[in-house]
């Protein structure tokens, strides 16, 4: 019998960093408080918040006599030692930008469950990890792209009509993917 695991903890985001389990917020709805911006803020950049948000990324596969099994698991999480506010936390507008960054990292968690859900096992058998990680570098390809049309149809969050789109684009998609995960 072969068996293959991987950890991997993937930060995707703006910067990667390693950090302990207790550090890691990890995703749930309008979840963000200012009070999880710890890091301290960028001077030089224009923006006025920054969140740095991943996923983690875990799985392993067993080979029993040609029966392949795979187990997987995939969380989002937000990184408040490398996210940062400038401005005065009691901007709520802002909060919910930077929040609706995390939620699209969520979305891209669940595209990712999704992925892994729908695998024929049976194509694991000659190299699992590349085709894993091809799977990954898929979804995260994607979830960067998002970020940055996220950031450009609402200039950073200053066209509000763009952030309310992007708002109810976001929290349907979310909802479309709980619905096909479970």
């Amino acid at each position: 019998m072969k068996f293959y695991f991987l950890l991997s903890f993937i930060a995707l985001s703006f910067s990667a960093s390693s950090q302990n389990e207790s550090e890691k917020v990890y995703w749930e709805q309008d979840g963000l408080s200012w009070n999880d911006f710890k890091a301290a803020p960028d001077a030089n950049s224009r923006f006025h918040a920054n969140t740095n948000a991943g996923l983690s990324f875990a799985w392993g596969v067993k080979d029993d006599n040609g029966s392949i099994e795979l187990t997987f698991d995939v969380i989002s999480y937000f990184n408040p030692f490398l996210s940062w506010v400038k401005v005065d936390p009691g901007n709520d507008y802002l909060l919910k930008h930077e929040q609706l960054h995390f939620d699209i990292t969520e979305l891209h968690a669940r595209k990712l469950l999704n992925k892994l859900g729908k695998l024929n096992p049976a194509t694991l058998k000659q190299d699992p990890k590349k085709v894993l990680n091809r799977i990954y570098q898929e979804v995260e390809k994607e979830r960067k792209i998002m970020q940055l049309q996220f950031d450009k149809d609402s200039r950073h969050s200053l066209d509000k009509d763009g952030e309310v789109r992007w708002q109810n684009f976001v929290r349907a998609e979310l909802l479309k993917y709980e619905e096909q995960n479970t």
